[in-house]
């Protein structure tokens, strides 16, 4: 299924995903061209590319690639608005298009950072600031500098007037400070650990405070705004298709960290209302490349397609090193129905995960227990030592099961038969003042227990409508609701919903990430992450020991221990995951020998090769 189920989960991977700069050098006397959190950089200041490119990639071509939905704006630093692919800040793949950054990382290290507009960086000992040199050459599309205005500019805007969550993410910045044309100091909050503030402000995007003289930064948009990256919008069809052409001579070009990246002439994002006519459109030639994240195409789709059986269009699966996220269905806890944990407990035990994944999924995935899945942060048996320590302040206020085993979903055999789970979850809600009358689960009042799962996606129907039946046999009144693409971000981002399917994304460093997604000040913020409504001192306290931690081992206690208060809660029912990516592409591309490890690397580092392309009569 679709790993990025909600209509704005691009624009937050980055935000969960970017590493973190740390300390791993004493204050510099000159400018570093990098850092690295807990740990030290692969690549010196000499280094010439990143290992898994090409750095003589040829440039040319052009790679089509498609979206579902709609888009009506090129304006994705607010609220307002549903932005196009691969226009938004974060982009697409984790690269950014048309806006570039302070400094990028690599696909290769779990948490390096280094020199893009910046050509230099420092940090003091006292971990109070962070200074950018930016480079003489670093320019916008209309052939002006990029200035420390521009930067102060950026920071200020988007703090002020930007998406809300831009305010949870600079909230311990105390301010920019112009040094010079070509330098710039960010302070922050005196007595705050800094740790994340110099990668949340290496990561932002910086916007061109001239061209915003003349535009509205708050109102929706189709004109592209001024950008530097190595992309400009070229095409727009709206809420169609949104092309993307090379900047000829780019500043950037021949830079160590963007040599043999960037080799596609053009990229044009074509958008399907059905994911299932998006798949004809692949075998129909029409789109060059596509990952596929529902198991029924991947196992049965491809069988008997001409051009797969004769090689033309390749099908493949790459490993994903990187944690898998996490998916789940999120149980809107400012509802009252959702309020008494043993409800929403009753309510996840009637997921038949092993039935589902066996009949709809051809048994290609495996169910999720954590939200830190696929990595060495996943809790494991009981908590013991720093871990438990963590966790014994709060232990009036957690359920007891967070101090034993830690969190795994019952089990099923498969067979669609789950009496057992169907008598403890009548047993909870029985508990909670719900009682079946009449074939009704009512509550005291005799208000029925409705449920609406709210997706954009119809292909999610065919797994919410087995889960509607089994939730049927506990009396309550079930449905799927599918809405438009922006009707569903508006309902998302007000909260209007009872359930919906998310997947957060996960870090290798995760850090100040969590606040927007877990943080009690972000539960009732209009446009925010924190979907399940969730108020915890507890998860608030943990999550700010993760953004303090200085160590792996101090970072894995955190991890282990707010993973095991989260799922505790049962605000969320798991769903599945697996680490790989499955994808399916024509045989016109050029690739380097070493894919970067906690990277796909398709649209960052793979090629157009023109004999290929002619051998299958693309030219």
């Amino acid at each position: 299924m679709n790993r990025s189920m909600n209509c704005i989960a691009w624009y937050f991977l980055f935000l969960l995903s970017t590493p973190i700069l740390a300390w791993a050098a004493p204050t510099l006397a000159e400018p570093s061209h990098g850092f690295a959190v807990l740990g030290s950089l692969k690549y010196n200041p000499d280094f010439k590319h990143f290992d898994y490119v090409n750095p003589d990639a040829p440039k040319g071509g052009r790679l089509r690639l498609w979206y579902n939905g709609n888009f009506d704006s090129l304006n994705p630093f607010i609220l307002k608005g549903h932005w196009a692919a691969g226009s938004n800040p974060f982009g697409v793949d984790g690269r950014l298009l048309t806006f570039e950054t302070l400094m990028t990382g690599s696909g290769d290290e779990e948490d390096s950072y280094y020199g893009l507009i910046a050509s230099g960086v420092e940090i003091p000992d006292d971990r109070q600031s962070i200074t950018f040199t930016l480079r003489a050459a670093a320019r916008w599309h209309d052939g002006s500098a990029i200035s420390a205005e521009d930067v102060a500019f950026s920071f200020g805007i988007l703090k002020s007037k930007g998406h809300p969550v831009y305010r949870v993410l600079f909230k311990d910045i105390s301010g920019a400070e112009v040094l010079g044309p070509r330098k710039i100091r960010f302070n922050f909050t005196k007595g705050v650990l800094t740790r994340d503030l110099p990668a949340t402000v290496a990561a932002m995007p910086v916007l061109s405070r001239a061209w915003y003289r003349d535009h509205d930064f708050t109102e929706t948009t189709m004109t592209p705004p001024m950008g530097s990256g190595p992309y400009r919008v070229e095409k727009v069809d709206p809420g169609r298709s949104i092309t993307y052409v090379l900047v000829e001579n780019h500043w950037a070009r021949d830079l160590a960290v963007y040599r043999g990246r960037n080799n596609f002439r053009r990229i044009t994002w074509d958008y399907y209302r059905d994911r299932d006519i998006a798949l004809q459109s692949l075998f129909a030639g029409k789109i060059d490349f596509r990952e596929d994240f529902t198991s029924r195409n991947w196992a049965t789709k491809y069988d008997g397609v001409p051009a797969v059986k004769d090689g033309r269009l390749i099908k493949e699966v790459l490993p994903d090193h990187n944690p898998s996220g996490f998916q789940a269905f999120f149980l809107n806890t400012r509802r009252a129905k959702f309020t008494d944990r043993r409800v929403r407990q009753a309510v996840g035990l009637v997921f038949d995960f092993e039935w589902t994944n066996k009949n709809l999924f051809h048994g290609l995935y495996r169910r999720t227990y954590s939200i830190f899945q696929n990595s060495d942060m996943e809790a494991v048996g009981a908590p013991t030592g720093a871990e438990l320590a963590l966790l014994e302040r709060w232990r009036e206020e957690l359920p007891k099961e967070v101090f034993g085993e830690v969190y795994r979903a019952p089990k099923t055999k498969g067979s669609g038969n789950i009496r057992g789970q169907l008598r403890q979850a009548k047993k909870l809600l029985s508990a909670a003042g719900w009682k079946v009358k009449d074939g009704m689960l009512v509550n005291s009042a005799g208000k029925a227990f409705e449920i609406e799962f709210l997706s954009y996606g119809k292909a999610f129907e065919r797994i919410v409508m087995p889960y509607i039946r089994n939730l049927e046999k506990l009396g309550i009144s079930a449905r799927f609701r599918l809405v438009e693409p922006a009707q569903y971000q508006r309902r998302v981002q007000e909260f209007d919903f009872d359930i919906t399917t998310f997947r957060n994304p996960s870090s290798l460093t995760p850090g100040l990430g969590l606040r927007s997604a877990w943080n009690s000040k972000t539960a009732d913020m209009i446009g925010g992450r924190n979907y399940t409504g969730l108020k915890s001192p507890a998860v608030d306290a943990l999550v700010e020991k993760i953004i303090q931690a200085e160590n792996r081992g101090e970072l894995r206690h955190a991890t282990h221990a707010l993973d095991r208060v989260i799922m505790w809660s049962h605000n969320l029912v798991p769903q599945w995951f697996k680490a790989s990516h499955t994808i399916a592409y024509w045989d016109l591309f050029g690739r380097p020998a070493i894919k970067p490890k906690y990277a796909r690397g398709v649209l960052d580092t793979w090629w157009w090769d023109p004999a290929k392309a002619a051998k299958l009569g693309r030219n």
